[in-house]
């Protein structure tokens, strides 16, 4: 049995509201929108968060509740405690809880996304079914959001075997690892989160295509004409800003898909890289875009 309390509060307010949690004993202090508010990939350095937020504190379920209360309303002065919500949860295996909510999962014709807990679905032991094994975990990106649906179907469509491929934000390392499954001869895995790179190691090494990436920090990377394919998901402004760059990592005739674009920001993408001679179509999913030099593909 746990004691949750949960508050509505503003941004400006965390910091202080977790520290008060925190000293009274949560033993954890969980943040959740309260307005349905996006907030995307952060720029380098970035920590955003919502401009109003749920804090949910969890306490051991033998936690005082009026001493909590009352030590909440001493630390912070103004709080309006009619706006605390106090209840008892039982006990659970969280994790194992996440986990039954993430199931197998097909991109396109042939590419499979199943966890290590859940066995290989009969349908994708065909004998040229790809399956990349992989598990919800600290960095983004197990091909449930839109963008990474779309990035997934769109790789699944390519022809790569012996082809070289640049996954720009890579995440988790699951498009990077999707691109070597799917044939690669070498992918590129970049990001400005150190996280994001230790994530995409192990998920490589444990889909056994460690050996065909090469991992390597944003800031330690410089573009270079030698790439077949180029993915990004990312932020829309990001890849206005980084046309020059992504362009210029791809050998002529080779193939860009840009994703993390919601469908207002499209048009604008889309102009930043037609300036440098690279034209782009547009495939649409669940409120998100992808352009593409080729938006063709199966869908799932």
């Amino acid at each position: 049995m746990w004691l949750a309390i949960t508050v509505e509060t503003e941004a400006r307010f965390e910091e202080r509201l977790s520290s008060a949690f925190e000293d009274l004993g949560a033993v954890a202090v969980t943040l959740l929108d309260a307005a349905d508010q996006p907030i995307y990939e952060p720029r380098p350095g970035e920590t955003p968060l919502w401009r109003r937020l749920t804090m949910q504190a969890l306490f051991p379920g033998e936690a005082d509740e009026a001493g909590i209360v009352f030590g909440l309303s001493a630390l912070q002065p103004g709080l309006d405690l009619r706006r605390l919500q106090v209840q008892r949860i039982e006990d659970q295996d969280w994790e194992r809880a996440w986990m039954d909510d993430f199931h197998p999962m097909r991109f396109g014709r042939r590419l499979w996304i199943v966890p290590t807990t859940h066995a290989v679905p009969e349908e994708a032991q065909a004998d040229d079914s790809v399956v990349i094994r992989l598990d919800p975990g600290l960095a983004f990106g197990t091909g449930t959001h839109a963008t990474t649906s779309l990035c997934l179907q769109w790789l699944d469509a390519q022809k790569l075997d012996g082809r070289r491929v640049l996954d720009f934000g890579c995440g988790s390392g699951i498009l990077a690892i999707a691109a070597a499954r799917l044939g690669a001869a070498g992918v590129v895995a970049t990001d400005n989160d150190p996280q994001a790179l230790t994530a995409t190691a192990d998920n490589a090494a444990a889909n056994g295509v460690e050996p065909a990436l090469h991992i390597v920090a944003s800031e330690d990377w410089s573009p270079t004409a030698e790439n077949d394919v180029v993915v990004a998901n990312i932020l829309a402004n990001t890849l206005v800003e980084l046309a020059p760059t992504l362009v210029a990592a791809i050998r002529p005739g080779g193939a860009l898909a840009l994703s993390g674009i919601l469908p207002e920001q499209a048009d604008d993408v889309a102009a930043a890289y037609a300036v440098l001679g690279v034209e782009l179509q547009r495939r649409d999913l669940d409120g998100w875009v992808l352009l593409a030099t080729n938006a063709e593909m199966v869908d799932a």
